[in-house]
């Protein structure tokens, strides 16, 4: 479940981001971020809340535990 690309975004969210910032700073599309970011989502590893037009990823306890041990 947890792959390169779904284990680096996760260590991305050191601070809250959003699809666009991680998109960009991973040189991937943000379809393929918030792909990512929504399987993350349903694991219960990172949250999601807006911030006016913008969606920002955090991640959770757990997340942060799996981040840690990468």
């Amino acid at each position: 479940m947890l792959g390169p690309t779904r284990a680096g975004l996760l260590a991305a969210l050191v601070r809250p981001a959003s699809t666009a910032q991680l998109a960009e700073r991973h040189f991937l599309s943000p379809a393929t971020v918030s792909y990512h970011l929504g399987v993350l989502y349903r694991a219960g590893l990172v949250t999601r809340a807006r911030a006016g037009r913008a969606v920002l990823y955090r991640r959770t306890p757990a997340g942060s535990r799996l981040a840690a041990m990468r």
